[in-house]
């Protein structure tokens, strides 16, 4: 089963995106860069609870 997970920007704290993982496989939180609207340019987005 595939568990909804929310990114958050590692610099202005925005939640910008939503995802889908398999966390019964990754016990370690998602960081992957995207874009952020807010700080106009490519961040690290972090997973968040």
């Amino acid at each position: 089963m595939r568990k909804k997970i929310i990114l958050a920007c590692n610099d202005c704290s925005s939640r910008n995106y939503s995802s889908e993982s398999n966390k019964e496989t990754s016990s370690e939180r998602v960081e992957i860069k995207k874009y952020c609207s807010t700080c106009n340019a490519h961040t690290i987005h972090k997973e968040t609870k």
